[in-house]
């Protein structure tokens, strides 16, 4: 009999160990926080950085270079305009701002996975724009299309993961001006979740709105918003004719755009957590207006990367406190706007994912959670300061994110959650393992990650002493194994297709 109940309880291990392993395309929906943000600013502080971006913005102003037609619209709106230099009146910015909407839904090819930005809701997508790669087998090299498309079919496999991002690594091997479309093509085919588009150049962003015409319908698109792409400001306080060049595509066809600064605090802003903020807001709401001057109610989120400097070596420092402060500070600036808020991320400096990585990139996941983030890009997979994507890492990152869900759910108070009836079943000096209360929820009671390992250290030792680095390359390969493409209309396939072989076509390349 004893050994039928060993029998017994082994088959129903393996039976769950089956289950939790098996292939499996389902993806959460994006995180609805039942927690309250942490606020780091007092009334005072935050009137003080409003004051003072308004001073900012009206006394010292923004550069538009290369842009004459930027010039024109913020003269007809009010502003002062000395050569390049816009200087705008008091409040002026926050006016204009008022008509960006403060939630709106990115629609996905499959509308189960629709996100929605803004309110009090999280969005994670991968990271974005590392020229390299990196893998425990080919080590570190400089990214291809083939690593693209990997890391895009293994951000459709990602239970945890929202959004299948940009571009994930930036792909070397195909040339500058057409490297876009095959990028575009591999988020629409390869995926179906919700993607963002190209920003490296005007026309490439027009390409963009032209592929989602022929993926969602030209006329979905215009009263739509199917992508959400990248602005950066060039900090501090200009906009190139690029970026803006690309706004403009995007507020014009109805599409949301991130308008985020991009600081390495000490170098492109004071060293000062008050002085950094003030400037962030003085740009994000500059860059705003200019997307609501393109077209007022244009979908945006209010972005702030922003990391800290070693001022022995210049080189950029992640997950450190006076990040987070500005973070934390950012997100209390940008709810005051009623705006959606993208920061945070997976940051970190570390070469390899090791346990500076670890580190880092657990205090830049847990403060983007807590600082009220909606749109959390480089969630998952960014290594050696945003210079490299990891395949090891993208999956260990990617696993830890099921915690944030978990932790953004708040403390349940209902009568099961209670457990009243459990405590009275076991009683002083029992146990709680065996009790009906237990076996009802131990199932969905606890966090597990797919990956870490918890077992005895026997076992461990068994199966080959592995650490997290091998444990996340063989999750790797069994993901891209297990990936099956997502169905599309034959006729729309088709159609991108034609789209970019003839755009491709068209021009020679170019590397440059």
């Amino acid at each position: 009999m004893a050994e039928t109940r060993r029998r017994a309880r082994g088959g129903g291990g393996a039976a769950r160990r089956a289950e939790r392993s098996a292939v499996s395309f389902d993806t959460v929906k994006y995180i609805e926080r039942n927690i309250p943000n942490f606020e780091v600013l007092n009334e005072e502080a935050l009137a003080i950085i409003e004051t003072n971006a308004d001073t900012v913005l009206e006394e010292i102003g923004v550069n538009f270079i290369n842009n004459p037609a930027a010039l024109k619209r913020w003269k007809d709106a009010g502003a002062d305009i000395d050569g390049e230099r816009v200087r705008i009146p008091r409040g002026l910015a926050r006016k204009l701002c008022a008509t960006a909407p403060s939630e709106f839904t990115q629609h996905a090819r499959n509308p189960e996975r629709n996100v929605v930005m803004g309110g009090r809701n999280l969005v994670l997508a991968p990271v974005y724009g590392p020229p390299f790669v990196r893998d425990a087998e080919g080590g570190r090299r400089y990214a291809t299309m083939d690593d693209f498309n990997k890391f895009v079919k293994l951000g459709y496999m990602s239970k945890w993961l929202h959004h299948s991002g940009g571009t994930v690594c930036e792909p070397t091997d195909i040339a500058v001006n057409k490297r876009h479309l095959d990028m575009l093509h591999a988020h629409m085919t390869l995926s179906d979740k919700p993607f963002m588009g190209s920003v490296t150049e005007p026309s490439r962003a027009q390409d963009s709105v032209d592929m989602c015409g022929i993926l969602f319908g030209k006329d979905f698109v215009q009263q739509n918003t199917v992508m959400t792409s990248l602005i950066n400001i060039n900090s501090p306080m200009t906009f190139d004719d690029v970026m803006m060049g690309a706004l403009e595509v995007y507020a014009q066809n109805n599409q949301a755009a991130i308008i985020s600064p991009f600081i390495v605090g000490g170098a492109m802003a004071p060293v000062s957590v008050a002085g950094t903020l003030t400037q962030v807001l003085a740009e994000t709401l500059a860059g705003i207006a200019y997307s609501q001057l393109i077209r007022p109610g244009a979908p945006v989120i209010l972005g702030a990367f922003v990391t800290s400097i070693d001022m022995n070596s210049g080189a950029p420092t992640f997950g450190t406190p006076e990040a987070a402060h500005i973070t934390y500070g950012v997100g209390q600036l940008a709810r005051r706007l009623n705006l959606p808020y993208r920061s945070a991320g997976s940051f970190c400096g570390s070469k390899l994912p090791d346990a500076q990585a670890a580190y880092e990139t657990a205090n830049s996941l847990n403060m983007g959670l807590l600082a009220g983030v909606n749109f959390m890009l480089h969630s998952c997979g960014w290594l050696e300061g945003g210079l490299v994507s990891s395949f090891e890492k993208f999956v260990m990152d990617a696993d830890q994110l099921g915690a944030l869900h978990h932790l953004a759910k708040g403390i349940s108070v209902d009568e099961n959650a209670q457990a009243l009836d459990a405590i009275r079943e076991v009683g002083p000096g029992g146990h709680y393992l065996g009790c009906a209360h237990t076996q009802a929820n131990f199932k969905a009671a606890f966090w597990k990650s797919d990956l870490l390992d918890y077992k005895p250290f026997e076992t461990w030792a068994d199966e080959g002493a592995m650490d997290t680095e091998a444990l996340a390359a063989r999750r790797v390969q069994k993901m891209l194994a297990d990936y099956r493409q997502p169905e599309m209309d034959i006729a729309i396939r088709e159609a991108l297709d034609t789209y970019v072989a003839e755009k491709k076509a068209a021009e020679p390349d170019s590397f440059m």
